[in-house]
């Protein structure tokens, strides 16, 4: 099942005097930001969004630092227009969005990480991120890259069973369009997911396999870690954590 998160790592889950200490103490903001769309007719539409909210929650246990913010579950994901259920607030309101929220929690918060779970998503929080950084406000953005297809294929579907194996319609999952994404990306732009994928996948999720998704959530998490060490060597800039 889904990964949870300790309670003391959760910032809704805390009352203000406590979210006020840990910020006193220099703790690290984590916002899981992923989307609601279409990912083929085996996967939920929660997947980049489970994906981001996993990886938050495994930073929090290697760094106790790390405050993990609630998920913001709707994104950039006009690529998948044409498939039921996907919900996409687009590029403009995306970036304003992370704007006021990290203006917001700035006021309390030195340090932010944006942890994306959804490629689209990606120019928005980029251009947010920039003006946030120009306003003194520290806010970066991380996005996990894997190799593999590029939605809903194996690689997803590979995290999805070892996160949320009863959400998987495996016996649904079938190969979509398995051309490179560089051969297809024209088609993406003009006409989106639908213009090369009957069934909104990229890829072959066949082969994928909870093990698999294991090692790729650990490979990802390695990553993230070593990322925050580089973007803050120092534990805080108020000082060390009590």
């Amino acid at each position: 099942m889904l990964e949870s998160v300790a309670d003391h790592s959760v910032a809704a889950r805390l009352t203000w005097p406590e979210a006020g200490e840990r910020a006193a103490a220099g703790a690290i903001l984590a916002v899981p930001v992923g989307s609601t769309e279409q990912h083929g007719p085996h996967l939920p539409l929660s997947t980049d969004t489970d994906i981001a909210v996993a990886l938050c929650a495994r930073l929090a246990e290697l760094r106790p630092d790390v405050l993990v913010a609630p998920p913001i579950p709707y994104g950039s994901s006009g690529e998948h227009a044409g498939f039921a259920g996907t919900l996409s607030i687009g590029r403009t309101a995306l970036e304003l969005l992370i704007v006021e929220l990290c203006r917001s929690a700035t006021a309390t918060f030195d340090r932010i990480v944006l942890v994306n779970g959804h490629g689209g998503n990606l120019e928005p929080l980029r251009a947010a991120a920039a003006l946030l950084r120009s306003e003194s406000r520290d806010v970066r953005v991380y996005m996990p890259r894997y190799p593999g297809d590029p939605h809903a294929g194996r690689a997803e579907t590979s995290m999805q069973l070892a996160l949320r194996p009863d959400v998987v319609r495996a016996e649904l999952a079938v190969a979509g369009d398995t051309r490179p994404l560089a051969e297809i990306l024209p088609l993406l732009r003009a006409g989106g997911v639908r213009a090369v994928s009957a069934n909104g996948v990229l890829g072959d999720p066949n082969g994928a396999s909870a093990a698999e998704g294991h090692a790729l959530l650990q490979q990802l998490t390695t990553d993230l870690n070593e990322q925050i060490r580089l973007w803050w060597p120092v534990a805080s800039p108020k000082g060390p954590l009590s």
